[in-house]
């Protein structure tokens, strides 16, 4: 009697794995790339690029999905103070459009949220599709009162509390206060140089 045998299984591109690990400087610009071939190149101008001009993002909450050696993801969290509370402010996700299939932002998300956990940050904010991020527990149910520093779609604001009551009350105007970025020295005889917003 002959033993069956599995046919063998073909592996394509698309099988290939993904890794998500801490962004690198050896990243940057393959992450602008990135960012610009999702939002366009007027991503500088979005309301939520205010809370991040000009500041460093929070210590450790800058991931990066790279699959066969290349970029193809990223999320980032920055400090803000939400009506007077300490938050995080998520963003941008961006994932490769050729590899979105793959489950590479939920991945990101999960990485993202369990770090800042980790880390004790008490919530996070981001301006987003409710129907997507709802899978991640986020919600507009404590941001009624929140404001962004520009125009915004008032259900696309959106929150998750790690510690309860961390957004509780909160009002205002969402600001940052994370860490400034260093000012670009000048060179010998050489104007410094502009610096380039970091997210979109």
């Amino acid at each position: 009697m002959t033993a069956l045998r599995k046919p063998p299984v073909a592996l394509t591109s698309k099988a290939a794995p993904f890794a998500i690990r801490s962004e690198r400087v050896s990243d940057v610009a393959a992450r602008e790339a990135l960012l610009d071939a999702c939002f366009g190149e007027n991503r500088h101008t979005r309301t939520c690029q205010r809370l991040r001009d000009g500041r460093a993002p929070a210590a450790g909450l800058s991931l990066a999905a790279v699959r066969e050696g290349q970029l193809v993801g990223t999320v980032r969290l920055w400090h803000v103070s939400a009506g007077g509370r300490p938050a995080l402010v998520l963003g941008p996700l961006a994932v490769d459009p050729a590899c979105r299939a793959l489950g590479i932002g939920a991945a990101l998300m999960h990485e993202a949220l369990a770090a800042a956990r980790a880390r004790g940050h008490a919530a996070v904010i981001l301006l987003g599709d409710a129907p997507y991020y709802a899978r991640f527990g986020f919600s507009t149910e404590k941001t009624g009162e929140l404001s962004l520093p520009g125009s915004f779609e008032r259900e696309r604001l959106l929150g998750l509390e790690f510690t309860a009551g961390a957004l509780d009350g909160a009002w205002g105007m969402i600001a940052p206060s994370g860490a400034p970025l260093p000012k670009p020295k000048a060179g010998r005889g050489k104007k410094a140089p502009l610096a380039v917003p970091h997210a979109a």
